[in-house]
C-alpha cells in the first residue's frame, strides 16, 4: 500500500502509541511477582462473569492465565514497536482486548468494584483500542517503518 506522508505519519503513530501502552502494562505485570489477576477477574460482570470466576477460584488457571496475560501483553507491545511481527502481534492484542471487555462490559445495570476513568455505554476505551489495532491489520505500516522493511521479500525483476 502506499500512503501519504501524513497518513504514514499517523499509522505509525498509532501502532508506536498502543505498542508502547501494551509493553508497559505487560512490563509492569511481569516485574512485580506479587501481580495477579485474581481481583480483576472477580470483579467481572455480564454474561462471561461465571467463566471469569471459574478462572480466578482456579490456582491452576489463575497462574495460567497470570503468566500468559503478562507476557502476551508484553510481547504485542514488543513486536509492534519494533514493527515485526505486527500482524501476528495486533491480532493476538485484539483477542486480549476481546478478553478484557467481555470481563468488564459497559453495560448498564453493572457495577464494579474498581472505578473506572469516565462514562461509557457499550463503548469504551478497551473497545476503541481493538477497533485500532484492526485499522493497524487493514493499513500496515511495518514494511515501511519497522523491522520488517529488513525482512521483506523482494521480487526478482523479470527483464
Amino acid at each position: 500500500m502506499e500512503y501519504s506522508k501524513g497518513k504514514l505519519i499517523s499509522l505509525v503513530a498509532l501502532r508506536l502509541v498502543i505498542g508502547w501502552h501494551f509493553f508497559y502494562e505487560g512490563m509492569v505485570k511481569v516485574l512485580n511477582p506479587a501481580w495477579t489477576a485474581k481481583a480483576y477477574l472477580l470483579d467481572s460482570g455480564g454474561f462471561a462473569k461465571p467463566f471469569f470466576e471459574w478462572i480466578a477460584f482456579n490456582p491452576s488457571l489463575l497462574a495460567v492465565s497470570d503468566f500468559v496475560n503478562a507476557w502476551a501483553l508484553t510481547l504485542v507491545g514488543f513486536f509492534l514497536l519494533l514493527g515485526w511481527w505486527v500482524r501476528p502481534a495486533a491480532i493476538a492484542g485484539m483477542l486480549l482486548l476481546g478478553m478484557y471487555y467481555l470481563s468488564h462490559p459497559p453495560f448498564p445495570g453493572i457495577e464494579y468494584l474498581f472505578p473506572i476513568d469516565g462514562n461509557y455505554f457499550i463503548i469504551d476505551k478497551t473497545m476503541v483500542e481493538l477497533v485500532a489495532l484492526g485499522v493497524m491489520l487493514s493499513f500496515p505500516t511495518a514494511h515501511i517503518i519497522g523491522l520488517e522493511r529488513l525482512f521483506k521479500k523482494t521480487k526478482p525483476s523479470l527483464q
